[in-house]
């Protein structure tokens, strides 16, 4: 479907599954499931991140500020978390490990800290290492400034890619005229940084005259999915849009993804926010969703553990409380299949070190997919 479409069409779409348009817009419930949800991790309320340990243990951070370890069944409080600001889509966020986890320990998050002169909180990213259930060695590696009192679009999703740089997403935080397309301002951003904070030289930006140096491609609204293609090692990321108009993207350097010049969506009152769809130098989404799944979480499957599933991507859906499953070519979406619709909001999905799928549920918790033979 190309970015072509009437704009009219937008405007009178409305959040039911049978206003979505064309055949990659159809979200199908297949007829045998093929696997068993079992709840590993009971008694959570948002589940954010997760990240498994060479140990076979897990982390996972409640938005609330909670910092758990989950190791032989019990759940453990990790102490001297930073301080929190748990405000409206803030709180502790993402979780991820070095790639080199084993050799160096460094742990990274990200969360919405109040640190700095302004009131509020923006989003930060920080690296630690774990020790007796404690962090220690914190270090923050990048806080978006300036704070706002706002609550709504803190992003934030971190990944390494395969040459060790750190990618994070931060969102626009409710500035949608402002900040996305100002480079010299964060939010609506991806950035990418060295393990320890520097900023790559090759960086995009870093000649522009008071841009962010930190950033790697602009434009965006709330991305809260991020991942690496298990061949091409590219960053993919997903986001939320406004009424309609969720977007996968293929992250390149320099890029402008367009937020809110251009947009599937409207505003969430019926009105336009823009009449355009597509604008010379701006990127199109690889697939957009109309109506909005509210995307949360995403991981490639690269395990044989589930018939069929290899090569296919996993998107969490909030406002519709299921996970989907997109069967690709390429970079193309050929496929949507709905799982899980009975349990809740999907906040999250991994894939484990054992090949399993692993997927956090609001007001549920962490549950494991376990194929059937």
């Amino acid at each position: 479907m190309k970015k072509s479409i009437v704009y009219l069409y937008l405007f009178v779409v409305t959040l039911t599954f049978s206003c979505a348009q064309g055949p990659e817009n159809e979200v199908n419930t297949p007829e045998n499931i093929p696997f068993t949800a079992e709840l590993l991790i009971d008694g959570l309320q948002i589940p954010w991140g997760m990240a498994f340990l060479p140990d076979g243990s897990m982390l996972v951070t409640e938005k609330s500020g909670e910092l758990i370890h989950f190791k032989n069944g019990e759940k453990m409080m990790i102490s001297n978390v930073p301080s929190i600001y748990a405000r409206g889509q803030g709180g502790l966020l993402d979780v991820v490990l070095h790639p080199n986890y084993s050799d160096n320990g460094w742990i990274y998050f990200s969360y919405a800290s109040e640190e700095g002169e302004e009131k509020g909180g923006h989003t930060a990213i920080t690296r630690a290492r774990l020790k007796d259930n404690s962090l220690q060695d914190i270090e923050v590696l990048y806080k978006g400034t300036p704070n706002t009192t706002k609550g709504q679009h803190f992003g934030s999703r971190i990944v390494f890619d395969n040459e060790g740089y750190l990618y994070f997403s931060i969102g626009e935080r409710g500035a949608r005229d402002i900040n996305p397309q100002d480079l010299t301002r964060d939010g609506g951003k991806i950035y990418r940084l060295f393990d320890d904070g520097r900023i790559p030289e090759d960086n995009p930006f870093v000649s522009t005259e008071g841009a962010k140096t930190a950033i790697y491609s602009y434009g965006h609204r709330n991305p809260q999915g991020l991942t690496k293609h298990p061949e091409t090692g590219r960053i993919w990321n997903h986001e939320h849009g406004p009424k309609g108009g969720d977007e996968i993207n293929i992250v390149e350097k320099g890029a402008n993804y367009g937020w809110p010049l251009i947009t599937y969506g409207i505003n969430y009152s019926g009105t336009p926010i823009t009449d355009k769809t597509e604008m010379e130098g701006m990127k199109q989404p690889i697939h957009y969703w109309v109506p909005s799944i509210a995307p949360s979480g995403m991981a490639f499957v690269t395990s044989d553990k589930y018939k069929g599933w290899k090569g296919n991507l996993l998107v969490g859906s909030l406002v519709f409380q299921y996970l989907e499953r997109l069967t690709l070519e390429g970079s193309q979406v050929t496929n949507r299949e709905k799982l899980m619709g009975d349990l809740g909001r999907v906040r999250n999905v991994r894939q484990g070190p054992d090949g399993l799928i692993y997927v956090a549920i609001e007001g549920k918790g962490i549950y494991k997919l376990v194929p059937k033979e």
